[in-house]
């Protein structure tokens, strides 16, 4: 399924071929989580700003409209009118992040809902069951993501108890599949490498979850609080003990620089709310830096968000009239800002591939880090 065609260091230049579609990697996921990307952008317009995943999650399809409405209509793809891979979030995440009373034990999680407080219990057979429903193209195992930092006694009992649940996900989505009453009888699962900040538990973990049968492995658990270098280093310690020859999925992450760092330290897919939500609020990405629509500069500036960007927005509108449209609270400002970030972000991994796929990640890595990351 996963073919590695070239590596420079440890960077990857891999395809990975689905039911739905083939990935090329490294790819960044548009975030669509309640099957929507926030900011009228629909499926349509993924397509023409180079999306090749849209991200969708179990917890908030779960609570609202429910897995099984979405199954009647043909599963995630056909309800929202997206042709291409689909992966969905297990869950996990949300449950930890956002249900304020939560009981976790062997079984799974008992928490109340964020929307209207009614009581709802997920184990992983029950995330692997409301993914196949969904019938996404990769679904993901239910894990716990612990804060940073945690105490370590905790951290370690609670990987324990993420493996013992990646082996539970795994036996129901077999059994899933064997059925074959979902939307996707050939639906991919993930597991998910935790173990906070220790390096030496995520490394056996990542050991354990390599001698298992997913068809790919993601890093759950960073970018939550931690500092950029410590996340960076936990990515090296854990590099050397991934299966070669499945994808590696670093959840959450995160900004461009951060994206070319773990490219750069052998990561193959990511996914982050960032670039719409900032956009939203006229933070925007550009080849030459970050900038604040919002500030009086941009008032009259009769130029395009990015003078060398062809997205939609570029191509038609200036500075001057998005930051009207920003300042008087018209939708459409959001829709054509959030257009130009994931536009920007899918066109920088096209570019991280062709880097890759010519030789000169590394000259195109070190150029690239010292202009994405400036505010201007």
């Amino acid at each position: 399924m996963f073919t590695l065609i070239k590596q420079e260091g440890a960077a990857r230049r891999g395809r990975l071929v689905t039911p739905h579609g083939v990935i090329e990697t490294p790819v960044f996921m548009n975030v669509g989580t309640a099957a929507a990307i926030k900011g009228a952008v629909s499926s349509y317009d993924l397509k023409e700003l180079k999306c090749q995943v849209e991200l969708c999650n179990t917890y908030h399809l779960h609570l609202r409209p429910g897995e099984e409405l979405v199954r009647s209509q043909g599963g995630l793809r056909a309800f929202m009118g997206w042709d291409g891979p689909v992966l969905t979030d297990s869950g996990g995440f949300q449950v930890f992040s956002l249900a304020a009373l939560r009981q976790i034990n062997e079984q799974g999680v008992r928490f109340n809902s964020h929307i209207d407080g009614r009581p709802i219990r997920m184990s992983p057979e029950d995330s692997m069951r409301i993914q196949s429903r969904l019938g996404s193209t990769i679904a993901m195992a239910f894990d716990e993501c612990v804060e940073n930092p945690a105490p370590r006694e905790y951290v370690q009992a609670s990987c324990a108890r993420t493996q013992r649940w990646a082996l539970r996900c795994r036996a129901e989505m077999d059994r899933l599949n064997a059925e074959g009453l979902g939307p996707n009888p050939q639906q991919m699962l993930f597991g998910i490498n935790q173990g906070g900040t220790y390096d030496d538990i995520r490394i056996e973990h990542m050991k354990q979850l390599a001698d298992l049968p997913f068809e790919g492995i993601a890093i759950g658990g960073l970018a939550v609080g931690e500092p950029t270098e410590v996340m960076y280093r936990i990515i090296e310690s854990v590099e050397p003990y991934a299966p070669k020859d499945k994808p590696r999925y670093l959840m959450g992450v995160g900004t461009p620089v951060n994206i070319l760092e773990a490219v750069a330290r052998g990561i193959d897919f990511f996914d982050c709310v960032m670039p719409a939500r900032n956009a939203r609020h006229g933070h925007l990405f550009t080849s030459t830096g970050i900038i604040n629509l919002n500030n009086a500069r941009y008032a009259k500036d009769p130029a395009p968000i990015d003078p060398a960007c062809q997205c939609p927005t570029c191509r038609h509108h200036s500075r001057a009239y998005l930051r009207h449209l920003l300042k008087a609270g018209e939708m459409l400002a959001m829709r054509l800002l959030v257009m130009h970030n994931l536009w920007f972000y899918n066109t920088l991994m096209e570019q991280i591939r062709d880097a890759l796929d010519s030789g000169c990640f590394y000259a195109f890595y070190t150029e690239q880090r010292e202009k994405l990351g400036k505010r201007r």
